[in-house]
């Protein structure tokens, strides 16, 4: 079982993935290659002079995978809540559960309904529903969380993939019990 499934490897998801397995939580990334990302080009990205959405792609998978998180270009077409998990069934039959599930689908929400999910009208142009989160990225639905523009996040990447690491810093808050941070220092 992972500890963290997290549907959408655009910059929501990886970022998320990056955290989650940094901090080495047995993490999978499940994609469907359908995002608005891959038709994107960026001269706002911080820290990037420009790139395409391809290339952030590739490189959001290469850094979390870095981690030891595992990815898997497939599409989910089915969500089950048991007790104490998630388990997700995708379009190839596979069957993967999780303790906590990240959506960060973009601006998928379809399936919200199969568990009762919250959801509420969308307020970014073009994006009609969103899933209705708290401030910490929270569902209604126990161990099921969202991040990005599926929650009404802002369209643009660097908010999205901001928003999928702090998402995914309550993830770890939760699972190892207390507020979990990650800072990096420079090694002489």
């Amino acid at each position: 079982m992972y500890e963290v499934a997290i549907i959408g490897a655009g910059p929501a998801g990886a970022s998320a993935a990056l955290f989650t397995a940094k901090a080495g939580k047995k993490t999978i990334v499940l994609d469907s290659d359908k995002g608005m990302t891959k038709r994107a080009w960026f001269e706002n990205f911080y820290g990037v002079s420009e790139i395409s959405g391809p290339d952030l792609i590739e490189t959001g998978i290469k850094q979390f995978q870095k981690f030891g998180a595992e990815y898997k270009e497939d599409t989910v077409i089915s969500i089950e809540k048991r007790d104490s998990s998630v388990v997700l069934t995708t379009v190839n039959g596979d069957s993967i559960e999780a303790k906590h599930l990240i959506i960060a689908s973009g601006i998928h929400t379809d399936l919200a309904e199969q568990l009762s999910i919250a959801t509420k009208v969308g307020t970014e142009p073009r994006i009609k529903t969103i899933f209705d989160v708290n401030a910490q990225g929270k569902t209604n639905v126990e161990g099921i969380w969202a991040a990005g523009t599926c929650t009404g996040v802002s369209v643009h990447a660097i908010i999205t993939a901001g928003d999928g690491a702090k998402v995914a810093i309550n993830v770890i808050s939760e699972l190892n019990g207390e507020r979990y941070v990650d800072h990096d220092m420079m090694k002489a």
